[in-house]
């Protein structure tokens, strides 16, 4: 019988497939799809049906149908606010620390970026 071997634990940014990388880019990313896909609709009685070619364009911004965009923001806002583990009992979700939540130094935040001088 072989022994249980640990998983390995997950990163504190692990996102969801339909996450972005910051809220702020997630919002952007609706705005841009729902104006498309809604341009569309009101260009339709002018313009005809060829308007609704910007709906797929919409689409893709949106990576999907309108669902799938307010599944990628609660992920998005979800992923800087909880971090998962993974052992050999299983995984838990618990809320991601300040440190581990902020820990990318690039970030104007970050937990670990040099202070800066007044």
């Amino acid at each position: 019988m072989r022994g249980a071997k640990e998983a390995p634990a997950m990163s504190s940014h692990d996102r969801g497939a339909l996450a972005s990388t910051s809220i702020a880019r997630h919002l952007a990313r609706g705005a841009i799809g729902f104006g498309l896909i809604g341009l569309g609709l009101a260009l339709t009685p002018s313009a005809g049906p060829v308007a609704l070619l910007l709906a797929p364009p919409g689409m893709v911004a949106l990576r999907g149908c309108p669902t799938c965009w307010i599944a990628g923001l609660i992920q998005t806002i979800s992923a800087s606010r909880l971090q998962r583990t993974c052992g050999e009992t299983g995984c838990t979700l618990r809320r991601a620390t300040t440190a581990t939540a902020t820990a990318d130094p690039s970030h104007p935040r970050s937990t670990l970026a040099a202070p800066q001088s007044p």
